[in-house]
């Protein structure tokens, strides 16, 4: 052996140990081939890495949002997945590496502390962080432009607007002066939306202010709109807006609430529908002497809301803060409906129309409007300016237009006529339990009549049916051998029963049924 502290190694060492590694390679290739699986297990087990697969490969429907600035994709760039689908935009990744590297924590002292010793620590579980952020506050990605669908609204595809009053027919009764305005308002909003000439000519918006008594079917008929057109509709109330900085919903809540009702896809939130109902809530508070935060503010607010500009909007939420991603909505193509009742409207134009007719030989007489159901009929943006809406609000609401007050044959017509009427619905309630119902003309009549003395229109007609159909749903289901209800004007005025038919017997008045 030599004098250096080296190993010397035989040939017999060497074949021992060749021989060593070729059985221990044989009993891996022995170990590896032991598992014997069959056809359809393979099969198995391909088709399952297929849809794994595909899986993978579907392009998820909505954008990544960034678990700590909370930007969408589209601003933020490319997201950086860690485990648990929690998604770190690059900016907020690299402004934490700096974070660490210019301070004093030390990443190598941290890793080896004991947490085990350390009370009330513990470490982060990526766990409890997974699915942080809900669909509700992420956006629909954007398609490329040749994988987009065929816009639902076409130039050659707009509905002319004789077709969406004829629609507009089908479920709203009278107003016949309140559809045409709309038909027409709304077949040119589109067209303008759809317009892609140059030409130099801009068309401004159709944004509408309409005024009706309480109850005549304001919110009705924008909503069966925008069912029409397939668009999508946000209805809020303007009691509850104030300016930006002082408590109640801010003014870009409204179109937040359109972007929730396009399930946050902007294009189509870009072409919906925003109703602002209750505003004349909003109308320039007379003789105040505080700020005025829910009246003029809030109007000197929307204007460029309505005239259209890029607002930027919280996804998901109705106010802004820290933890809510945000996004841009452009306001320019959304179409904006204004209504409100306006209690004191009819005594503005009760003072100018007298005024008007007090002059010259002819006059009239002063209490010749005192009585008039309609006045609301004759009112004009003057009018609207003297009730407390600012003028540079009322020029943005170009198209201003009223409807009727309800008559009693036309609350008849509302409880028959519309496919969706509310006798209609009581019907097929009891025809599900194989009992006919009917309602005499009489009844009828005595609905309507009792509704128009509640003052509050159409919405006395449920609550009128409810009150004395409740005893008939109640005990119905009690009886299989009802076979006929009738609904006659004693029992909705209280001074009788309906008349109940058996099955194969005469009809009989329900006190001598139950007698």
């Amino acid at each position: 052996m030599n004098n250096n502290d080296y190993r010397e190694i035989t040939e017999d060492d060497v074949t021992t140990v060749s021989t060593d590694q070729k059985e221990e390679m044989n009993g891996q290739e022995s170990v590896n081939d032991t598992p014997d699986v069959s056809e359809n297990e393979k099969e198995t087990v391909q088709a399952e890495v297929t849809n794994s697969d595909a899986s993978d490969e579907k392009e998820p429907e909505y954008e990544d949002i960034c678990y700590i600035c909370r930007r969408p994709e589209h601003i933020a760039g490319k997201m950086i997945k860690i485990p648990n689908n929690i998604c770190i935009c690059q900016d907020c990744m690299q402004k934490t590496f700096d974070t660490m590297n210019n301070g004093t924590f030390n990443m190598g002292d941290f890793m080896n502390m004991n947490m085990g010793k350390m009370p009330n620590i513990s470490m982060i579980n990526l766990a409890d962080l997974q699915n942080a952020v809900p669909n509700k506050q992420k956006l629909k990605k954007k398609k490329p432009k040749d994988e987009q669908p065929k816009p639902e609204l076409d130039i050659h595809s707009i509905p002319a607007p004789h077709k969406i009053k004829a629609r507009l027919d089908e479920y709203v009764v009278g107003q016949e002066h309140a559809k045409k305005v709309m038909s027409v308002a709304v077949y040119n909003h589109y067209k303008r939306v759809m317009e892609d000439t140059d030409d130099g000519v801009e068309i401004e918006k159709s944004n509408m202010l309409m005024i009706g008594p309480t109850g005549s079917g304001k919110t009705y008929l924008v909503k069966t709109l925008a069912r029409l057109l397939d668009v999508p509709l946000a209805i809020t109330d303007a009691t509850s807006l104030t300016e930006a900085g002082y408590i109640g919903d801010d003014i870009e809540s409204v179109v937040s609430k359109l972007l929730a009702a396009a399930d946050n896809d902007v294009e189509r939130a870009e072409h919906g529908i925003i109703f602002i109902d209750e505003i004349d809530k909003i109308a320039k508070k007379r003789n105040a002497n505080q700020r005025d935060v829910s009246g003029e503010s809030v109007q000197q607010g929307m204007l460029k809301l309505l005239e259209g500009a890029e607002i930027e909007v919280p996804v998901g939420a109705s106010s802004k803060n820290a933890m809510v991603p945000m996004t841009t909505v452009d306001t320019k193509n959304i179409l904006f409906i204004c209504g409100g009742a306006f209690p004191e409207l009819e005594e503005v134009i009760k003072e100018r129309l007298n005024k008007e007719a007090s002059i010259g030989f002819k006059a009239d007489l002063k209490d010749k409007y005192d009585k008039e159901e309609n006045l609301l009929c004759k009112v004009t943006v003057e009018d609207v300016r003297k009730f407390g809406m600012i003028p540079e609000f009322l020029g943005r609401l170009p198209i201003l237009f009223s409807l009727e007050a309800l008559t009693e044959d036309m609350l008849v017509r509302i409880l028959t006529e519309p496919k969706n009427a509310i006798v209609r619905q009581y019907k097929k309630l009891l025809a599900m339990d194989e009992v006919d119902l009917e309602f005499t003309e009489d009844a009828l009549h005595a609905i309507a009549k009792q509704a128009k003395e509640k003052k509050v229109g159409a919405r006395a007609l449920r609550a009128i049916i409810e009150e004395f159909m409740l005893d008939i749903m109640y005990e119905i289901p009690k009886d299989d051998n009802i076979g006929k209800v009738t609904i006659t004007e004693d029992y909705v005025e209280k001074k009788g029963g309906p008349l109940i038919e058996m099955r194969g017997v005469a009809a009989l008045p329900e006190q001598e049924a139950n007698a």
